[in-house]
């Protein structure tokens, strides 16, 4: 059998780099296709680049001729449509941009298939985020879920241009016969997190700030014996300060951490998890939409006292600014997606819990420093 060829849009991100390890590991060539970038932004495919098959390509969703290029040229067995503007707070700043990339790039890439290459087999990445704050209500003890059925209410231009994309694969699929198929992925995180995401952030925030603390108050790799650092830090509005100096190299000065609305609730797994459920959606002999989710929810609260708690800090709220800016002008809620569709048709079931999540991100991001 001859070896599959995967073509990858979004291959610098966080699903795309887990998603080329997973598709090197079972022997395809992998195209990833990347914007051309003055710096290097290929830091997360350090595991990928000396793979002999694999290979980068200079492309862009939003320009057809880009696409259609890539397409005629490696003329892939299956293709991954990863790239976005993926965060919902700037898709405010940029709306025009967010539609332009997360609607009309799925569109060039779906056109290229169906016009130079029909039988690549074709995965968007859609998002929770179309449903809004829409839900619906009690299946298998979860009260209020969001699944296949329930009704898209998107109330963020992300997630608007998202829906735009998520419908061109139905009309792709249903009026081309295209293997054209949409995971509706919750909230993914991971290591490879980009540090603008609220989880990162935090994350990052606590391996800046262990690692800022004067040399007195070094614990056992940075890790279990942090209660007894409370009372040597000074609070004061949005900072900390250090109240003794000495012959401290640190700056006396830390910022706390900074967010905006702490009650949002979020069906958090890990990456890895949910690039697998791609390749398996793929592999079915029809297409179709499925929720990629844990069907378990946390609040950014949750999340908080679970990352401070790895670090044996209890009262996190000390550590934590509330700064208007960060407030979206519309918000969505709550987000519990759930997965029977996929457990029962393709036998997928997530492996990272929350816990296991939120400690993998800490120890990394204190482990960045050392």
């Amino acid at each position: 059998m001859d070896k599959k060829t995967a073509m990858i849009f979004g291959v610098t991100g966080q699903d795309g780099s887990y998603l080329s390890e997973l598709l090197l590991g079972k022997g395809y060539q992998v195209i990833g296709v990347t914007r051309r970038c003055s710096v290097n932004n290929t830091e997360r495919l350090e595991n990928c680049l000396p793979n002999a098959n694999f290979v980068l390509c200079e492309g862009d969703v939003t320009d057809y001729p880009s696409t259609s290029g890539a397409m005629r040229e490696y003329m892939p067995d299956e293709c991954y449509n990863l790239a976005a503007q993926s965060h919902v707070g700037t898709s405010f700043k940029q709306p025009c941009y967010s539609l332009d990339v997360c609607a009309g790039g799925v569109l060039n890439v779906l056109e290229s298939i169906r016009t130079i290459n029909p039988t690549c087999r074709f995965y968007q990445a859609s998002t929770s985020e179309l449903f809004g704050n829409n839900h619906s209500e009690t299946h298998d003890g979860i009260t209020r879920y969001q699944d296949e059925d329930t009704a898209l209410m998107p109330t963020s231009p992300y997630a608007i241009a998202k829906l735009a994309g998520h419908n061109f694969v139905k009309m792709y699929r249903d009026a081309y016969n295209i293997h054209a198929s949409a995971g509706i992925l919750f909230n993914h995180e991971s290591e490879r997190r980009g540090e603008k995401f609220v989880t990162r952030k935090i994350t990052k925030w606590i391996g800046d700030f262990v690692a800022w603390l004067p040399p007195e108050s070094n614990i056992n790799d940075c890790m279990s014996q942090l209660p007894c650092m409370d009372t040597q830090l000074v609070f004061r509005d949005k900072e900390f300060y250090i109240p003794t100096i000495g012959n401290v190299a640190n700056s006396p000065v830390f910022p706390k951490l900074r967010l905006g609305n702490l009650d949002a609730a979020r069906d958090w797994g890990h990456a890895e998890d949910y690039v697998r459920m791609m390749w398996m959606m793929l592999q079915a002999d029809k297409p179709d939409d499925y929720v990629i989710a844990t069907g378990k929810t946390h609040t950014i609260k949750e999340f908080l006292e679970e990352a401070f708690a790895v670090v044996g800090i209890s009262n996190w709220s000390d550590y934590v600014y509330i700064d208007p800016e960060f407030c979206r002008p519309s918000d969505v809620e709550y987000l519990c997606g759930h997965a029977g569709k996929a457990k029962k048709e393709l036998g997928w079931e997530p492996r990272v819990n929350f816990k296991e999540l939120v400690t993998r991100m800490v120890q990394h991001d204190i482990k960045s420093h050392a």
